[in-house]
């Protein structure tokens, strides 16, 4: 169910919605299927009829399969992975947010 919420996504954002539809995704993690996918696409104001489209045809399979080939290179192997400066954290949040901060202070 993964991959295809993550054409879901794709999808919203080729139209400017991706982190609209990816907030309703995760909000709704414990209970992805195609159905609720397209419910909360069609929340968006989405077509249900464009997106089946999309799923049916694969039309972002690719994009997706290029995205995880290229965060299994980058060393990610779950989710939340995050970088910050290009260094990867993995740690508890306060290591996160120390970095975070140093790393605004050395923009500054």
């Amino acid at each position: 169910m993964a991959s295809t919420a993550a054409e879901v996504s794709e999808y919203a954002g080729s139209r400017g919605l991706f982190w609209q539809i990816n907030r309703s995704i995760f909000a709704n993690q414990h209970r992805l299927s195609v159905s609720l996918l397209i419910a909360l696409a069609s929340e968006l104001k989405l077509s249900p009829i464009a997106l089946r489209d999309a799923l049916a045809s694969g039309t972002f399979v690719e994009k997706v399969r290029e995205d995880f080939i290229g965060v299994v290179r980058g060393g990610v192997n779950g989710t939340p992975t995050f970088f910050v400066n290009g260094v990867r954290h993995d740690g508890p949040y306060g290591a996160l947010s120390l970095a975070i901060n140093q790393a605004i202070l050395a923009a500054a």
